[in-house]
């Protein structure tokens, strides 16, 4: 007994019969059937024929049923719910049998094969068309007294109920082509988003290295104590490569705990309070380094701080590629509506380091040298609703400037 009952609930909640039929198509089935046999609802239905009313016999019980029951599979096999209910309405009419409540059975099944039929469509539609006109010739042969113009209109009836499921569907695919689309933005942003994520980490602790261990190599015989500076100092930039690598890696994970509940992962995500680490490892690589914050500091989103904190680590890093050795200035404005962020490097208008980092990162901001720091932060940036310049400065160098609203729109 038990078994049953536990068979009986599943049955109900899974929403499925055997063979795969939804429960509600069946129980709506179930329900037109009996329907057909209430007396209160003889004479409600569709009638064409109009013919001389035969009495009721086993084999018009049958046809009753057969316009019914295949409604439990209509959105399973449209197709043939359709070419069954229909062929038992077209027997029932030319037979001439009372018209009973199952007959509705017929618009049902013209709007299932409107919005679930996958496919052979226009060829689903001739056939029915055909055989409606094969019916009102019958019709008319045997005597039935309905003119062109009524048979028309019952077609025009049926066509409504056809074109109803057809509109559905179409909505429905316009919604699931939305979903889709909007599902493979969703994905491509985070990708773009992680990709970014990916060049700031690397290229900046990866650059600093390489300044460090190469100034090491020319202090190895000269200056042994500096050479050991500089190597301390790349050990502690892969120790910070490493630590951030971890926090991107946690931000990844399907659940996310690693990136929100841990206080530990938390602590290592990039963040405005810790531009004076960008500073001071670039100083330690040999690059001069000015740091200055204006106005009241005060506290900004995660999304905020990241992309400020980006754009100073691209803005250095490229500063050490490209124009080693010349003073840079990094400046953090505090504003009632927003946060700038401003890092300027100098150079002498001829020089060939400054040629080379105005050439390097014009390309990447406008995409045609090929790389994607700067046009990855315009981005960022842009999608916080704010912006971010560069260029050549009036008396030679390079800057970069960003201006952040507080309180961003998110794109």
């Amino acid at each position: 007994m038990r078994q049953r009952v536990v068979r009986l609930g599943g049955l109900l909640s899974g929403g499925a019969l055997p063979g795969g039929v939804p429960l509600g198509d069946g129980v709506l089935a179930l329900v037109l059937a009996l329907a057909a046999f209430v007396p209160t609802l003889f004479g409600i239905g569709a009638q064409i024929g109009d013919l001389p009313e035969r009495p009721a016999s086993a084999l018009g019980a049958g046809l009753v049923l057969a316009q019914a029951l295949p409604l439990a599979v209509r959105r399973r096999w449209p197709a043939a719910c359709l070419a069954a209910v229909g062929g038992a309405f077209a027997v029932h009419q030319a037979l001439g049998f009372a018209t009973t409540f199952a007959s509705v059975g017929l618009y049902l099944a013209l709007y299932s094969a409107g919005a679930h039929q996958p496919r052979h469509r226009p060829a689903l539609a001739v056939a029915a068309a055909a055989g409606y006109a094969a019916l009102a010739v019958v019709l008319h042969r045997l005597g039935s007294p309905q003119s062109v113009p009524d048979y028309l209109a019952f077609f025009l009836v049926l066509a409504v109920a056809a074109l109803l499921g057809g509109a559905v569907r179409t909505r429905r695919t316009d919604e699931a082509q939305r979903r889709r689309t909007a599902a493979e933005a969703a994905t491509a942003a985070e990708r773009a988003r992680i990709a970014r994520e990916l060049h700031d980490v690397v290229t900046h602790h990866v650059t600093a290295m390489v300044v460090q261990a190469d100034a090491a190599q020319f202090l190895v015989g000269p200056a042994p104590e500096r050479a050991t500076e500089a190597m301390a100092a790349v050990s502690d930039t892969g120790r910070r490569a490493l630590t951030e690598l971890r926090y991107l890696l946690g931000v990844l994970e399907a659940t996310g705990d690693a990136a929100t509940g841990d206080p530990a992962t938390v602590d290592r995500a990039p963040t405005l309070g810790r531009v004076g680490d960008l500073v001071e490892r670039a100083r330690r690589a040999g690059q001069p380094v000015e740091f200055t914050r204006q106005g009241e500091r005060r506290p900004h989103g995660v999304d905020v701080e990241l992309a400020a904190y980006r754009v100073v680590q691209e803005a250095l890093t490229n500063a050490l590629k490209y124009a080693a050795g010349q003073p840079t200035r990094v400046l953090l404005r505090y504003g009632a509506a927003d946060l700038r962020v401003e890092v300027a490097t100098d150079g002498p208008a001829a020089a060939p380091a400054r040629g080379a980092v105005g050439g390097a990162l014009r390309g990447s901001g406008s995409g045609g040298g090929g790389g994607r720091g700067l046009a990855g932060l315009r981005e960022r940036v842009r999608m916080l609703g704010g912006e971010l310049e560069s260029g050549p400065g009036p008396a030679g160098g390079f800057a970069v400037r960003a201006t952040i609203p507080s309180d961003p729109r998110q794109e």
